[in-house]
């Protein structure tokens, strides 16, 4: 998952690899909790994408939040339909690695998956996270309400305060609508539960976001 050069630049539509019709077979359930990974998804439950580089160490961090129903990782972003894991890495796809958070609003709020989003993974890269070089590990989030589009703004706006405060850069996290999300083949899904020893990219900034502790950001 490491150490790969890839195309920094998203490819127009009409470059992008094809892709095909046939969805990527997938495993029934969640290798950790049993839950159905596509669902149905118990009544009330919220879902969100969020892209922060790798996603085997990104799909660990919000399956162990408490209210979190169901993780699964896929490719989101980009152009081709339903591609590999190869397509996607070859930076031809416009896709980045992305996880599908299933959660319960009752149980986490938006503001603290927002929080942990923000301090697990540096967002003022670009088109990389660490070593990990290439379109397919870029920061994103892609929202399934206009409720989460705003709080995710507010979210952004207060990280960036607190970056700027530290020097660091400014914010390159692509936020926008969801799009379609195609799950990733079955050897990714939960990856770091059948590999414990397996590579996990994640590196913050050290610096903390403060939403979710009851500042306001405006």
């Amino acid at each position: 998952m490491f150490f790969r050069q890839k195309p920094t630049t998203i490819p127009a539509a009409h470059e992008a690899l094809p892709g095909r019709s046939t969805e990527m077979p997938v495993a029934a359930t969640h290798f950790v909790n049993g839950a159905a990974l596509k669902g149905p998804y118990p009544e009330g439950a919220e879902t969100i994408y969020v892209a922060l580089g790798c996603f085997w160490g990104a799909e660990r961090l919000f399956w162990e939040l408490p209210g979190v129903l169901v993780t699964a990782v896929g490719y989101q972003g980009g152009h081709t339909p339903n591609p590999t894991y190869e397509e996607t890495c070859s930076g031809r796809t416009g896709h980045t690695e992305a996880v599908k958070v299933v959660y319960d609003p009752k149980v986490i709020s938006l503001e603290t998956l927002l929080k942990s989003f923000w301090e697990e993974h540096d967002p003022t890269q670009g088109m990389r996270q660490g070593n990990d070089v290439g379109t397919q590990y870029r920061s994103a989030i892609y929202t399934t309400t206009p409720e989460q589009a705003e709080t995710v703004a507010m979210s952004r706006a207060a990280y960036q305060r607190a970056l700027d405060q530290r020097g660091l850069g400014p914010i390159t996290t692509e936020i926008a609508p969801a799009g379609p999300f195609y799950f990733a083949e079955t050897y990714h899904q939960q990856y770091l539960a059948k590999n414990p020893n397996g590579y996990c990219g994640l590196a913050g900034t050290g610096v903390s976001c403060p939403i979710g502790l009851g500042v306001a950001a405006q």
